[in-house]
């Protein structure tokens, strides 16, 4: 039996790459959900195509109903967010989610480059602090994806931190966060009820090297 996959924010570009890990995997099954189908490229293979709000609660019921996985990456009100997918996904017997925040929820970034790293993200960090924090207290089997500053290089290097620890890298590819992603929709038992950070190895600094 197909392991079925719900995508919300499916129209992203780290969401796509994890289309493209996956979308040839005979043992998954994906519902790419957007806002905005025509986001999506005609490239998703196999995938279920469903256009609705994250915020609206018949679309989210409809899309979560009978899923195995729920993977979001979304962004905007991700507090409000996270309150309507828990619950939603609580109603329908869905247990597994992955939950992509940011890095410092936690006040986790330590020195010079922690200060940065709150100057730029500003009130988006109150959202996501709150976000994860909804998570967290969910009766789910959550994993919480928390991604350096983010670049579009053609590599999947990353290490990564756990909840307590000092986030370290500057930066990481949006296709090395999707396979850390689709490694742990892979193996579904993988960092299970844990915030997990996610850097390229090895790039540490003040800001990343883009800035």
């Amino acid at each position: 039996m197909k392991t079925k996959v719900l995508i919300l924010g499916a129209g992203g570009a780290i969401a796509r790459h994890v289309v493209g890990f996956l979308e040839k995997n005979k043992d998954i099954e994906l519902t790419l959900f957007a806002r905005n189908a025509s986001q999506l490229t005609n490239d998703t293979g196999s995938s279920l195509i469903f256009e609705g709000d994250v915020l609206n609660q018949n679309d989210l019921d409809r899309a979560i109903k009978g899923q195995d996985i729920v993977y979001a990456n979304l962004a905007g009100d991700v507090d409000k967010m996270a309150t309507l997918i828990s619950a939603t996904m609580e109603k329908h017997g869905v247990k597994r989610l992955i939950f992509v925040t940011c890095l410092g929820v936690y006040d986790e970034v330590e020195g010079k480059f922690g200060e940065w790293n709150n100057r730029m993200i500003g009130s988006d960090l109150t959202r996501y602090s709150k976000a994860t924090r909804i998570v967290e207290k969910s009766g789910l089997d959550y994993t919480i994806v928390r991604p350096s500053w983010l670049t579009d290089r053609d590599e999947t290097d990353y290490e990564t931190t756990q909840k307590g620890e000092p986030f370290r890298g500057t930066e990481v590819a949006r296709k090395a966060v999707a396979a850390y992603i689709a490694d742990v929709i892979l193996h579904t038992e993988k960092d299970i009820k844990a915030s997990v950070g996610v850097n390229k190895p090895g790039v540490y600094g003040d800001k990343p090297a883009f800035y």
